[in-house]
């Protein structure tokens, strides 16, 4: 902190009271790659192991035609 008459001069470091890092900035990026393979993963695993429909078989949920 420096004073010039009436005037205080901060540092940005003394005015954020800690050292500028990017530490948050890896922990964000970690954390959203982490996210978004684990809902990945989620997502893949059911698509695989869901049942399937018949290709040539009835469509489910469809409205049977009037005669």
């Amino acid at each position: 902190m420096e004073r010039q008459g009436a005037e205080t001069h901060l540092t940005t470091e003394e005015a954020r009271s800690g050292e500028t890092r990017n530490i948050m900035r890896w922990v964000l990026l970690i954390g959203v790659t982490l996210a978004v393979l684990a809902l990945s993963a989620i997502w893949i695993t059911g698509a695989l192991t869901s049942a399937q429909p018949d290709k040539n078989g009835p469509i489910s949920g469809q409205a049977t035609p009037a005669a």
